[in-house]
């Protein structure tokens, strides 16, 4: 096999893992953290990961579950039920970019 399609093929084995890092990394925080409350298109006790895909940027994200308190005031929410989380870094922004995957089309 000529050395440019080894190359080629290993390049596309490693953007992939790196994608799928991303993504296995999110619905990992997301199975620790939010499952009991959020589900990805359904209403649960809190809403759906696409609701708040379509609502909310990445930045109001990260705020509401860094400091939901503040964040449900600065809303107009007149209560909170969502806990503060006390997420890595790395977590935090895994956990935004699965949120915001599920953004419908065209939003």
């Amino acid at each position: 096999m000529p050395l440019s399609i080894k190359v080629f093929i290993i390049s596309a084995l490693l953007l992939s893992a790196l994608l799928h890092g991303d993504e296995t990394k999110g619905k990992k925080v997301f199975e620790t953290y939010c499952w009991g409350c959020h589900h990805q298109t359904a209403v649960a006790f809190g809403p759906p990961f696409a609701q708040i895909a379509s609502r909310r940027s990445a930045d109001e994200i990260r705020a509401m579950i860094t400091d939901p308190e503040a964040v449900s005031k600065t809303f107009g929410y007149k209560r909170n039920a969502m806990p503060k989380l006390q997420l890595k870094e790395s977590e935090l922004q895994a956990i935004t970019e699965y949120i915001l995957s599920y953004k419908p089309k065209g939003d």
